[in-house]
């Protein structure tokens, strides 16, 4: 089942890195909410029109979730429409929430001839291996995730999400006054992993400190702020005093207990300090829309490698703390110039090749 359709709106303008509280994202957002959410049949049907051209390129993006207030999926969404709108075209999204809402709108996106299918997040890497084998004459775009054997029709955009998280515990290891830190994230997973042991390398790297992990798990890892509060409570209740929230959709339970038990939290994918002020020292920031963007772009003009990994070096990670304008940003890091100086310095370290953060996901 076709799950929702959006229409692309001409005038978008991209998430801006970080140039304020934006209750949760990279860059600061000013955008224009995509019109036509009513659900539709099995055939992907328009519910206004734009004034793309007839010959620009229709790019269909897909989630494995309602795009609700996942701020990762609406950077996705955001990139796409800046494609459709820098190359004349037009851009439509459908919104799974199972796994045969999934495998009926990319069937739907193929028979609506799409020239880009755009796909998120690992929950779809499966779905994207086999449709892009079964049909080579279509260009697929992955974004967070790739095929172990990409076909040659598929290209992946990838994060180095571990770095920001690095960064992230640097400021924790600086700022920590009981030496316990720690994260709440969704899973405990490699990927995952990603964020949690980066983060409690980046801290190590300061100072000596206690670290702690707890997941969420469940049905819904990814979108359970109750679970994620509970969690985040019990880690205060260990003497946390810095805490990374890795739980997408859950971040607002941990931010919830931060306020609630007076310890600081950083979030992940964009600026959501603004979810609670005071409470948030800064975030891990992946810039979804530059990468859906960048992506689409090179596929369609045949400049896309297979895989394309996005750092610090490539703008497609950072923190609210590498920020020109992270005095109006509205996170607690804004108050503490020398953690700030310190994390540009460790930064443009990792940046120079100075220093390489141990990927989690890759070891051995």
């Amino acid at each position: 089942m076709l799950k929702q359709h959006r229409v692309w709106i001409p005038l978008v303008v991209g998430v801006a890195l970080i140039a304020g509280a934006c209750g949760g994202d990279d860059d600061t957002a000013t955008t224009t909410e995509p019109t036509g959410t009513e659900p539709t049949g099995t055939e992907p049907t328009a519910t206004s029109g734009t004034d793309s051209s007839e010959d620009g390129p229709l790019l269909i993006y897909m989630t494995p979730n309602p795009i609700g207030v996942n701020e990762f999926l609406t950077l996705g969404e955001i990139g796409t429409e800046a494609a459709a709108a820098a190359l004349g075209g037009t851009a439509q999204t459908f919104e799974g929430d199972d796994a045969a809402s999934m495998r009926s709108n990319v069937e739907a996106a193929l028979d609506a001839d799409a020239d880009v299918i755009v796909m998120t997040t690992f929950s779809m890497k499966e779905l994207a291996d086999e449709f892009s084998k079964a049909n080579p004459d279509q260009t697929f775009v992955l974004i967070d995730a790739c095929p172990d054997e990409p076909a040659p029709n598929i290209f992946c955009g990838v994060f180095r999400e571990h770095e920001g998280a690095y960064l992230l515990g640097i400021e924790a290891g600086m700022l920590t006054e009981s030496g316990v830190i720690g994260t709440v994230a969704a899973l405990d997973t490699p990927f995952i992993h990603r964020w949690s042991d980066s983060f409690a390398a980046g801290a190590a790297s300061v100072r000596e400190v206690e670290d702690n992990q707890l997941f969420v798990g469940g049905d819904n890892p990814f979108g359970d702020p109750a679970r994620a509060k509970e969690q985040a409570l019990a880690m205060a209740s260990q003497g946390a005093d810095h805490v990374l929230a890795a739980a997408a959709g859950g971040n607002g339970g941990v931010f919830e207990a931060a306020v609630d038990q007076g310890f600081f939290a950083y979030g992940v994918d964009v600026n959501q300090c603004g979810l609670a002020p005071g409470s948030v020292i800064d975030n891990n920031l992946k810039r979804v829309d530059v990468v859906a963007q960048t992506m689409i772009e090179k596929a369609l003009d045949g400049t896309a490698s297979p895989i394309t990994s996005f750092g610090l070096a490539e703008g497609g990670v950072g923190v609210v703390a590498l920020a020109d304008d992270v005095a109006d940003s509205g996170c607690v890091i804004a108050d503490h110039p020398d953690v700030v100086a310190r994390v540009k310095e460790v930064a443009a370290q990792i940046i120079a090749g100075d220093i390489v953060v141990n990927d989690p996901l890759t070891a051995g």
